[in-house]
């Protein structure tokens, strides 16, 4: 029988996994577990996916939705969310296709342009790629320096390197590489960088703006998770012409991916006022620094009751418990 209050339904709250991000994601799970609790929900139990029971005991615990606190390899990249669908578990956040498709920077990449949303130029090569000093110079010339090398595939900075010099481009590369998967090196756009998160299904919209400060080459896995504070400016301190692109840049991305949920698109301001996307995370964090629960808070929306939503748009997504 379907339940007429969100909150009589069962959640299990998936993080942890395997990727760089694991430790981020168990903290993300934690805080979303305790905001759902807040929110009115009655049964929440937290997952490590990690553990050798995990599919065993997800299986048998009747849960009627998932709530996926996940971030890099196999919880941002569509892993997870097929696992869920052979189970018959709704989900939060995006489904199979606009996961791995987000995921994969340089598959993004296709779509934005598609879609007319302007991105960095870049390049796509082999993991293990060995670069001769003639494809070294051709990538230089390019694309020109400063330049950006990170793994197509991975999330929060890691393997991100800024390189300032063709001597220093080998190494990134390889750097890169041994995070698996291939290599995007792009062209490094100067400017304000500013994030924007997005909420909702089919009606989804923006939140306000953040402008992120950090006094670091970029923004990087060290400066994300020092307190919000120091490091968020919301809203962003744009003209009102800019600030509003950069919504309508987001929603377009979340839809353009097919995302659900929630999405926060990551772009730099460039000197003529335009914002350049570089990323869409599917998963945003969901720890109490994070950039999308700081933006909602700005619009009026505490945590709990945003996580409730998370919920309501997953079932709304995906339907009711059919297991």
């Amino acid at each position: 029988m379907e339940k007429t209050d969100v909150t009589q339904y069962s959640v299990a709250v998936l993080a942890g996994g395997w990727s760089d991000e694991r430790e981020i994601s168990l903290m993300s799970g934690r805080s979303c577990a305790k905001a759902l609790r807040a929110a009115g929900f009655e049964r929440v139990e937290l997952f490590d996916v990690a553990e050798k029971d995990f599919v065993s005991r997800l299986s048998a615990g009747g849960f009627d939705v998932a709530f996926v606190a996940m971030h890099g390899r196999y919880g941002e990249d569509g892993s997870i969310q097929g696992l869920l669908e052979i189970m018959h578990i709704p989900y939060t956040f995006s489904g199979v296709l606009a996961s791995a498709t987000g995921t994969e920077k340089e598959v993004a990449k296709m779509i934005y342009r598609a879609a007319g949303i302007p991105t960095p130029e870049g390049v796509d090569v082999p993991a293990d790629a060995d670069p001769s000093d003639d494809e070294i110079d051709k990538l230089v010339e390019r694309l020109g320096l400063p330049i950006f090398v990170k793994p197509a595939a991975n999330g929060s900075s890691f393997g991100v390197t800024r390189v300032t010099s063709r001597e220093q481009l080998t190494e990134a590369i390889a750097k890169a590489g041994a995070e698996g998967g291939r290599v995007l090196v792009e062209s490094c756009i100067e400017g304000t960088e500013i994030s924007v998160p997005v909420i909702g299904n089919e009606n989804a919209c923006a939140m306000p703006v953040i402008e992120v400060v950090t006094g670091a080459d970029f923004y990087d896995s060290k400066v994300k998770y020092e307190p919000s504070e120091l490091h968020h400016v919301i809203p962003a301190r744009l003209p009102e012409e800019t600030y509003a692109r950069a919504q309508e840049l987001a929603v377009r991305a979340h839809k353009a991916l097919g995302c659900s949920g929630a999405s926060r698109s990551d772009f730099i301001v460039n000197a003529q006022g335009e914002p350049i996307i570089l990323e869409t995370n599917t998963i945003p964090g969901m720890t109490e620094n994070s950039l999308l629960p700081d933006s909602a808070r700005h619009a009026g929306i505490e945590f709990p009751e945003l996580c409730k939503r998370f919920v309501e748009w997953a079932l709304e997504e995906r339907g009711g418990s059919e297991g």
